[in-house]
């Protein structure tokens, strides 16, 4: 198995989940940007960020440029290739592998407003073509 593989094979957690999410909007960034960012949601050490960054970069989820003095991180990953490989997962254990039962689920759960309505029939005729 190729080093490729065994990186797309590595889930992360949920704190790792958030720092992604981080980097995917705000794009390659310093541990200090990336910690600015989470603060803004919940109450984070930086040395809590830096070691989970320095973590993920050992993994494989992130890349480190050490070639200036503050190091920048990116994804090594693509963001739509590490949701689907994490829905496809979720469906699989939580739907057993129906996604029609998980959008089911949403549709019923929660209130879905009419421009969502006609952007998931957009998506459904799209499929059909």
């Amino acid at each position: 198995m190729s080093e490729k593989e065994q990186n797309r094979q590595i889930e992360p957690t949920k704190s790792e989940l958030e720092i992604l999410q981080v980097l995917w909007d705000k794009g390659p960034s310093t541990v200090r940007a990336v910690n600015d960012e989470l603060l803004k949601q919940k109450d984070v050490n930086y040395t809590t960020t830096l070691k989970l960054m320095q973590i993920m970069a050992d993994k494989g989820i992130l890349n480190r440029d050490e070639s200036q003095m503050k190091h920048i991180y990116s994804v090594a990953e693509e963001e739509q290739k590490t949701k689907a490989h994490l829905l496809d997962k979720f469906v699989d254990t939580m739907y057993k592998g129906s996604a029609s039962k998980l959008v089911m689920q949403l549709l019923g759960n929660k209130k879905t407003s009419d421009q969502e309505l006609q952007e998931i029939k957009e998506i459904l005729k799209k499929l059909e073509e």
